[in-house]
């Protein structure tokens, strides 16, 4: 696929695997626009990477997704739609009675599965109107092998990998030219993991492998 040229949308970009993601797709030649929930972070990617355009949103939220898809198409829309906006939250005691374990997991699903069909859906006519357009979804492998202490993350990548293989077969029996990438980091040296002591990946290389 030829990237120069190409505008891609990239969510969660304003640290870690997003904003390494801005960085490269930009070297290589793509109009980057990168979105996120804090105003702060966003600003502080956009000095890291003026060349970015940097716009708030929270895809767990119906507005601000809908807003987003507007101020985009606005901008004379996408290529590429990067879905990689994700939380995560640790439950070391899943075995015991425990309603935070409820509220962690409706938010993992918000944001990492649900989240992504809202945008894919607001952004799939535009992405099969391009003539070379593609979606990337970034799952996990711990949708292979869950985590005992992020099980419900696991299990919101889990469904969002199972959710792209099915999207990408039912495109092929359209004949759409849209692609559709998975993303299956390793651990990857984030502020996410910042707390696990084991080999990590850098961001560098994982969207080096990526691109």
């Amino acid at each position: 696929m030829e990237l120069k040229g190409k505008t891609i949308l990239i969510t969660g970009g304003t640290a870690g695997i997003g904003l390494q993601a801005a960085k490269q797709f930009s070297e290589a030649g793509c109009k980057v626009v990168i979105t996120g929930r804090s105003q702060g972070k966003l600003d502080e990617a956009k000095k890291a990477l003026p060349m970015v355009t940097a716009i708030k949103s929270d895809i767990a939220n119906a507005t601000d997704a809908l807003s987003l898809f507007k101020q985009v198409k606005a901008m004379g829309g996408i290529d590429i739609l990067y879905n990689n906006a994700g939380i995560l939250h640790v439950s070391k005691n899943l075995g015991m009675a425990n309603d935070d374990h409820l509220q962690a997991a409706t938010q993992e699903m918000e944001v990492n599965y649900l989240g992504v069909i809202r945008l894919n859906n607001l952004f799939m006519d535009m992405l099969k109107s391009r003539k070379e357009g593609a979606i990337i979804n970034t799952t996990s492998i711990l949708s292979y092998v869950p985590s005992l202490i992020e099980a419900t993350y696991s299990a919101s990548k889990t469904a969002l990998g199972f959710y792209t293989q099915a999207l990408r077969q039912h495109l092929s029996i359209i004949n759409s030219k849209l692609k559709v990438f998975e993303l299956l980091p390793p651990v990857v040296a984030t502020e996410m993991t910042a707390g696990r002591i084991s080999k990590k990946l850098s961001p560098e290389d994982l969207v080096k492998s990526l691109i």
